[in-house]
């Protein structure tokens, strides 16, 4: 009788503990490694993320609940757009701004793929001359030659317009001029000795063979060329500010900051309208794009 009843108490706090927990399933360990593996990734999305979602919620809050600490608005004010367009002469900016990154891009591509082609193909004495001067000018800030170069366009008389930020793209750029030479290094000779033995000349070979081929570290440097453009505050702050005519987004904007800075809803709506073209042509673009900065590694 004692046995029995010892059995019966050792056995009922068992019983009370209930079943067990079955082992976590392979779609649970699965879920917890891609968190283990991408933290980090999770954690820079969110950093580069959360001031894009911030700017975007405060562009449709009123004006008095953008000045408070509020993060969700109370209220969708999708006319503060609107006041934008037309408190500001947006459209105008938006039209200078495509004329100077539009005209910059492909005069950069017109003039700096000759010369990447020739310094990656052509041997020449003094060749690697070329290349550290290439390499120097991307180190020279531009302010250091600011002053020489501005008294050439005011004698010019170009000033208060875009072209002396346009023009100079048809003489190169640097930057441009080592990516691209680094990329078509990496195409095997085979290819353009075989047109030459086609009967193909050096333009020739560079049209049909080589751009093609290069396609993706042309899509790079054009849209390096292009965001630079569309974000460059300092080239319009001193050859354009004296003509609000001529005005990009990026000067524009700051002027429509100044005189609403106190109606940050209708600055943060200025500020997403500036920044939309460039986040749509980046969506479209993303591929192609980190497809030729992959590809433009280093070389010899």
């Amino acid at each position: 009788m004692t046995a029995l009843t010892t059995s019966a108490a050792a056995a009922q706090p068992a019983a009370s503990r209930g079943p067990r927990p079955a082992a976590r399933g392979p779609r649970g360990r699965a879920i917890l490694y891609w968190i283990a593996t991408h933290a980090l990734a999770v954690a820079l999305s969110l950093m580069f993320v959360g001031p894009l979602v911030f700017v975007a919620l405060t562009a449709v809050m009123s004006n008095d609940q953008a000045l408070t600490g509020d993060l969700w608005p109370r209220a969708w004010n999708w006319s503060n757009f609107a006041d934008v367009f037309a408190r500001s002469q947006l459209l105008a900016w938006l039209g200078n701004t495509f004329l100077y990154a539009g005209l910059g891009t492909a005069f950069m591509l017109l003039s700096s793929i000759p010369v990447a082609y020739a310094m990656a193909r052509f041997r020449f004495r003094g060749r690697k001359l070329a290349f550290l001067a290439v390499i120097t000018m991307m180190m020279l800030p531009p302010q250091v030659v600011a002053v020489p170069v501005y008294l050439i366009w005011a004698r010019l008389d170009l000033t208060g317009t875009l072209w002396p930020l346009i023009l100079p793209m048809l003489f190169g750029d640097a930057f441009s001029i080592f990516l691209l030479r680094q990329f078509l290094v990496s195409i095997p000779r085979e290819y353009t000795e075989a047109a030459k033995v086609d009967g193909c000349s050096d333009f020739r070979t560079l049209v049909r063979v080589i751009l093609p081929m290069a396609r993706p570290a042309i899509a790079a440097v054009g849209l390096f060329q292009f965001f630079y453009c569309w974000n460059d505050y300092y080239g319009p702050l001193l050859y354009a500010h004296t003509n609000e005519a001529n005005w990009t987004l990026s000067l524009g904007l700051a002027s429509f900051r100044a005189l609403h800075s106190v109606q940050w809803n209708l600055t943060m709506a200025a500020t997403l309208l500036v920044m939309a073209p460039v986040i749509i042509v980046f969506f479209f673009a993303q591929r192609v794009f980190i497809e030729g900065v992959t590809l433009t590694g280093v070389k010899g």
